[in-house]
């Protein structure tokens, strides 16, 4: 019932209270999210009479009794009491009635609002209403939706750069690594980053041995792997750095690798990261002059040589493994780092046209290939690009998984056309 008043769900003509008098609903009010009334000023016309106060929400009408409602003072400022059953009056501490209005929640309103929240986690309990709803709403959605998760990666990389007192380099350094991980293992390579200071390996980018070293000392793989004389070389020159520069390896990163494809474990994304900083860790520079997909593969797209060129783990070689990254690989780096980098910046410096540049980037690419977009097409969703394929992971995670359909505006359209009914005495 809260939410019905919230998000103005009733019938907006002919409303009255349960003495007849004509109401006129200005402004809801606030939610209350604390002790007190549940909306806070709110403004109301009853009888030809504005009123400004609060609005107090119950099932039954004698709820307001069984709460002590009656004789707390700070229940006097309710102009209005909103109830689903009208068993009795209700009055302030002063004994003067509050009007009342009956806005009783119909059996459908509550089986689809039941529906939509019960099963939000499971499937698609919106699908039919997806495929109906006008193209301007879905769209104006939809927008809605990508910036909100295109803003929730800039804010992280605003963290980044308040812990590294402003440092762009690191920031960037950090967010790549984190998108290599490719969602399972990002936190893992989040973690590796941070403890692997970029100002540590600066000081030694002419060396690939050294950098890949520092790497894979600190991700705790070193220590599990079969010994042959890349790995013993990799083990004396990290023990040396540690020395040198007082690092200590990650304990418990949490790396999986359980039914991963070779190409994606941590391993070779390392050394695909070592690769990427041999040579001049200073990528920031070199990322925001990213304009299309071929941009970021000249980027992206180091050559693995030596022990990495046939290899996906330690141990034996396992013949050709093909380029350092995909081109969907590649992809996931625009999507996940260089768009949110590029706006992260822009809003810093105030850069629109880069900001601009960055979502148009965004619009460039192929949508991705994962069961949440697939869900979401079934349903009726044209998922044309990379901006809309992630919009509709924002509306899976932040959303239905959350079970947040309340303030989905898919969800709010299907309660809305089967909003309660008001009654009148």
């Amino acid at each position: 019932m809260q939410y019905v008043w919230q998000h103005r769900l009733w019938p907006h003509s002919h409303l009255r209270t349960v003495d007849g008098l004509p109401v006129q609903i200005i402004d809801p009010g606030k939610l209350n999210t604390d002790a007190g009334p549940d909306f806070f000023n709110a403004k109301i016309v009853i009888d030809g009479r504005k009123w400004a106060g609060d609005v107090e929400i119950h099932v039954r009408a004698s709820d307001w009794h069984r709460h002590g409602h009656d004789d707390d003072p700070a229940y006097d400022s309710v102009i209005l009491h909103v109830v689903d059953r009208d068993d009795t009056a209700i009055r302030r501490s002063n004994g003067e009635i509050i009007p009342q209005l009956q806005m009783a929640c119909t059996p459908d309103f509550s089986r689809r609002y039941n529906d939509l929240v019960g099963r939000a986690d499971r499937d698609l309990p919106c699908a039919a209403t997806i495929a109906s709803m006008p193209g301007i709403y879905m769209a104006d959605w939809l927008e809605s939706l990508a910036f909100e998760r295109i803003y929730s990666k800039t804010d992280r990389i605003d963290g980044l750069l308040s812990r590294m007192g402003g440092d762009w380099e690191s920031a960037c350094y950090i967010t790549i690594a984190r998108s290599l991980g490719f969602g399972i293992n990002g936190d893992p390579f989040e973690r590796l980053a941070i403890s692997t200071p970029l100002m540590f390996i600066a000081k030694h980018c002419d060396s690939l041995l050294t950098i890949e070293a520092l790497l894979f000392g600190q991700s705790g793989l070193l220590d599990a792997a079969p010994a042959d004389s890349y790995v013993e070389s990799l083990r004396r020159e990290y023990a040396f750095m540690a020395h040198k520069f007082g690092l200590k390896p990650l304990q418990s990163p949490g790396w999986k690798m359980a039914r991963m494809r070779p190409a994606n474990f941590p391993h070779r994304r390392i050394a695909t990261l070592a690769a990427l900083l041999h040579g001049g860790t200073r990528m920031m520079s070199r990322l925001l002059e990213i304009r299309n997909a071929a941009d970021a593969a000249a980027l992206f797209s180091p050559e693995l040589t030596g022990y990495w060129a046939n290899r996906y783990s330690f141990g034996a070689a396992g013949g050709n493994t093909g380029t350092a990254l995909s081109q969907s690989s590649v992809a996931g780096l625009i999507i996940n780092a260089v768009v949110p980098l590029q706006i992260a910046y822009a809003q810093t410096h105030d850069n629109t046209a880069l900001s601009d540049r960055a979502v148009g980037l965004l619009e460039s690419l192929p949508a991705e290939r994962n069961v949440i977009v697939d869900a979401f097409r079934h349903a009726g969703i044209r998922v044309d690009n990379a901006f809309i394929s992630q919009s509709v992971i924002q509306l899976r995670r932040a959303y239905c998984e959350t079970r947040k359909c309340l303030f989905c505006r898919i969800g709010h359209r299907m309660l809305a056309a089967h909003c309660p009914r008001t009654t009148s005495v």
